[in-house]
């Protein structure tokens, strides 16, 4: 995933609470193969009402989402994180997070701004007053800002690194590479192979194929 330092832009307010990760991506949607293109499901059963938020043209080409409690409960699909990321989102603020959501979140590189729940309500009307106000989250200060509003916000410091240096999983594992070298060409012989690329194991000894 890519390196995230500070997010700023526009803001979408989502003033609800309880928002789960069906009305986040329907399951509908679960039935694609591909990882892109989710986007176009995200909230896809509220977009129906034209009066929903994410239908107000001035909105449009926002990069933050500002919800309200408890936003990501449910089911643990990381579907929701793609749809949001796949929308144009790079940050959701929330006075809190589903738990399961929230790691899918610092996985990919979703940031979640959990702050206090009066700054969240600030930041919600702020932004719903005044559309082209900008939110600013800077992820190595752990700050978050709205035109007056300035507050910090919960970020442990294992995820603060990952966000700022890009690793996902993956690229957690790809920092001991050497170590894992080291350890693999002390291996015996006759054990399952790292790469399929190595030579085969040999047909004799203990715990040899038959």
């Amino acid at each position: 995933m890519k390196p995230v330092t500070v997010v700023s832009g526009r803001a979408v307010p989502l003033d609800r609470s309880d928002v789960d990760t069906d009305q986040i991506i329907p399951s509908d949607w679960l039935k694609r193969v591909e990882r892109t293109g989710f986007g176009r499901g995200l909230f896809s059963e509220w977009r129906d009402d034209r009066a929903f938020v994410l239908n107000d043209p001035a909105h449009a080409g926002a990069t933050v989402l500002v919800a309200a409690s408890n936003f990501g409960t449910g089911s643990s699909r990381e579907h929701a994180v793609w749809a949001l990321m796949d929308y144009g989102f790079e940050a959701v603020v929330a006075s809190s997070f589903g738990d399961i959501f929230r790691t899918n979140c610092t996985k990919q590189g979703l940031v979640p701004v959990e702050v206090a729940p009066e700054i969240d309500r600030a930041i919600l009307d702020a932004v719903t007053a005044d559309p082209s106000l900008l939110v600013t989250v800077d992820v190595a200060r752990g700050t978050v800002e709205c035109g007056d509003i300035h507050a910090p916000f919960t970020l442990d410091e294992f995820t603060r690194q990952r966000l700022l240096h890009g690793w996902d999983d993956i690229g957690l594992t790809l920092r001991h590479e050497e170590d894992i070298a080291a350890f693999e060409a002390t291996r015996a012989a006759w054990l399952p192979l790292a790469s399929v690329t190595e030579q085969t194991a040999p047909t004799t000894g203990p715990g040899s194929p038959r």
